[in-house]
Formats: C-alpha cells, structure tokens, sequence
C-alpha cells in the first residue's frame, strides 16, 4: 500500500479525538453523575436514569440517528489523516434492504467507520435513499452516554433482534456487520488477507429470513494502519488474551504505530490510504425458514462473489497479483 501525505499534527490530534471521546464518557461523565446524585444537583442524573430505563430498547428498534453528529467536522479529519474513501461498484437500489459483510475487522476498524458512520466520504450522496447502519457489541449499548453517542453515529446492535427489526421496517437499509468479528481482529497484521467466513453462516440466513439482498465489501489497507504482537497459543499472554474476550467480549490486542515524532512508536495509526470497495448485491430470495442447503448455497455465492472484488481491485490498492484472501 502507498503512503500518503504525511498527516498535521491537528489531524493527528483529531484522531486521537475518538478513543479519548470513549474514555471521558468512562472516566468522567459517568463517574460525575454518579458524584451528582449525592448532591443538591441529584435530580439531573436521576431524570437521566429513568429516561434510560424508558429508553432501555430503543438500540434494538432502529436507534436514534443523528445527521448533525455525522457531519462533525473532526470526522474529515480522520478522513484526511489516513485518507479514507469509499468506491461504489453497483448502485444500491433504494427499494431493497441489505446486509453487508464488511471486511476485514482490522484493529479498530477506521474504514467501516468514517465511511458508514459518519459522512466525513458523502455515503448519502454515493448512496441516494440508502440509510446505513454499522453493528457493533450489544454491551456498548448498556453503557450511558455511550449508546447515545454510538445511535447519534447510525450505530446499531448486532443482536438478533436489533438486526430483524431494521430489516423488517421500511426499505433502503444497509445493515453491515463485521463478519469476522473480535476474532479476526487477532489476524490483523500488515500484509495478511485472512478472513474468519468459513464458518459464519448466521448472517447469510437472517438475510434469507428477509429477502435482503447480501453486499460484500472489502477495505483495502484496513490491516496496514497498526503492527500487532502476536502471541503462540500456549503463551501466558494469549491465554490472557482469551480470558479477557470471555469476559468484555473483545480481545485485548498489543498494537503499535508511530508518535508524533518521525521514526519513533507510538498509538497513532500509520498514515496509510484506506479504502472500503462496495461490491455488487447478491440478490436473495426471502424464506421463512430456510434449510441448511439453501443457507450453504448463498454463503458460498457471497464468498464467491467477495473473492471476485478483492481480486478485481486489490492491485489498484497496493496488494500484489499474487495475493490471495485467506478464509478460516
């Protein structure tokens, strides 16, 4: 993958905008209401709490959009800092709903998110009629502040519930789910195709169940931004590393990057082009209760047709001829 421009350091600093955003919600907002319901300012945080419990299903109801939060300014910094683009192959006809594969996880998925959550690249206007909606942990949507940070972004749940009730309501939805999930965040090293899709079937039903039509999507130099330390399955550490999934529901990954001065470590991402290729739907009849072999079918045609994007484009994007997607 080429490099890119070398980003500002206010770009660098926009960056960082968006881990720290989770943990000021963490270690601040949450902590201070907390502080305020032993104080005469008790009412706020306790109108708070009850309007959540009110609000408690709304992640799995279409959640709560918000186009002013998409169209902040700092999200076309993030965007100018790697870049980030999005390519449309096909136009996404607004009459239809879909669910999408997005490829590959990556570490923090930069690519799936400026592009889907934010209109830092103009989705809605490659995308006319279209309303996307990225899934993510159920867990984060149990969180204050955070859910509502996370719906103001387009962000839904990846429970099952969540999922059925964007495909079931209206039409010209785009649900993506990150197929490989947390897991496939452990394969995310620089120069590495491998996707964890041999086995993950349950979306190509829910497809089926509502005759949504199946995009493939893959994000070139998605795996290129971080270098990761990877541990042998009999280590202490990936042992750890298990625990810690079973526990929070993702890995705990040692990654590194550059700083802020030239050739030194640190957190920042590598400033490295990354771009998210629409692919063509893969139109799918509606079944109630599809079989097995029905299942089977539309998952190797989406495989099938997800290794014909990547192979159609990835020489455009700094990936050898020879390269080959790896599926686990």
């Amino acid at each position: 993958m080429p490099h890119s421009k070398q980003p500002s350091h206010f770009q660098s600093l926009m960056l960082l905008q968006w881990p720290l955003s989770y943990l000021a919600i963490f270690w601040i907002l949450q902590p201070l209401f907390i502080y305020l319901l032993f104080t005469s300012l008790w009412p706020l945080p306790a109108l708070y709490f009850a309007w959540l419990f009110l609000d408690w299903k709304t992640p799995e109801q279409g959640g709560r959009r918000s186009a002013w939060v998409r169209n902040w300014c700092v999200w076309t910094h993030i965007r100018d800092y790697f870049p980030i683009t999005i390519l449309k192959t096909k136009d996404l006809s607004p009459e239809h709903n879909y669910l999408m594969g997005v490829h590959p996880h990556g570490l923090l998925t930069f690519g799936a998110f400026c592009n889907f959550c934010t209109e830092a690249t103009g989705f809605s206007k490659t995308f006319p009629g279209i309303t996307p909606h990225l899934a993510t942990l159920s867990w984060f949507f149990k969180i204050p502040f955070v859910r509502e940070y996370l719906m103001a972004k387009g962000v839904c749940s990846v429970s099952q519930p969540a999922i059925d009730y964007l495909l079931s309501h209206g039409t010209g939805n785009l649900v993506g789910i990150v197929v490989g999930g947390v897991g496939e965040a452990l394969q995310s090293v620089p120069n590495t195709t491998t996707l964890i899709l041999q086995k993950r079937k349950g979306f190509v039903r829910t497809a089926l169940q509502h005759g949504a039509h199946l995009v493939p999507t893959f994000t070139f130099g998605e795996t290129e931004v971080y270098d990761q330390v990877l541990f042998h399955k009999d280590s202490r550490m990936y042992k750890f590393q298990s625990c810690f999934r079973r526990i929070f529901g993702f890995y705990f990954c040692v990654f590194y990057g550059k700083s802020f001065w030239p050739g030194s470590t640190g957190l920042l991402p590598y400033s490295q082009p990354i771009v998210t290729v629409v692919g063509e739907p893969v139109p799918l009849p509606q079944i109630e209760k599809p079989s097995q072999e029905m299942v089977d079918k539309y998952h190797a045609l989406y495989i099938d047709a997800l290794h014909k994007l990547f192979d159609q484009h990835k020489t455009h994007y700094g990936c050898p001829e020879t390269q080959k997607l790896v599926f686990l």
